[in-house]
């Protein structure tokens, strides 16, 4: 658990990153921003900060906000039921660059750094998002992604979000 002064310090350096790409948020969305640390106390390294627009019981918006080199964990949103096959995201880079990892063809020579937990990053085929590029996950596909060293802002366009039913290949990880 991180301390109260270290959340809104992130909070913080996300919203001068929004401010910097052009993207306005209401006071009422910067108080709700979620700083997800994930229970492993390095959300500097390890971590994303998350502006929830929508989230109902068809769709859901958000902007993922990640501070240079900022890494969200690998991860896949599996089934939920035998007629939800989990959810589908698109992710649209609005700011920066950020560097998608999925299964297939790992690269050769990675844009990410990773600096803690290694062993638990598994998928290395790499797509870089730049600003107005998107991609596609489909359901309970392995990901993740970090950040470039100028931080990264990317919307999320998905189905339903229930983060607390992502499956992390790390653990230790815990996501409430």
């Amino acid at each position: 658990m991180i301390s109260k002064e270290k959340r809104e310090e992130l909070k913080r350096r996300s919203l001068a990153l929004l401010k910097k790409a052009g993207i306005v948020i209401t006071e009422e969305e910067y108080k709700n921003m979620e700083v997800v640390e994930l229970g492993l106390g390095i959300p500097e390294m390890i971590g994303v900060q998350i502006v929830v627009y929508e989230n109902n019981d068809r769709y859901c918006a958000k902007e993922l906000i990640m501070l240079p080199r900022q890494t969200c964990p690998e991860h896949k949103h599996p089934p939920l039921s035998p007629s939800n096959p989990g959810k589908q995201e698109t992710f649209r880079c609005r700011y920066g660059e950020v560097y998608l990892y999925v299964p297939g063809e790992p690269v050769k020579n990675p844009k990410a750094v990773l600096k803690a937990r290694k062993e638990y990053f598994t998928v290395w085929n790499e797509i870089i998002l730049k600003p107005g590029q998107q991609y596609t996950l489909p359901p309970d596909t392995l990901h993740w992604f970090q950040a470039g060293d100028e931080g990264a802002i990317v919307s999320e366009f998905s189905s339903t979000s229930s983060d607390e039913t992502d499956v992390f290949t790390d653990p230790d990880i815990r996501r409430v």
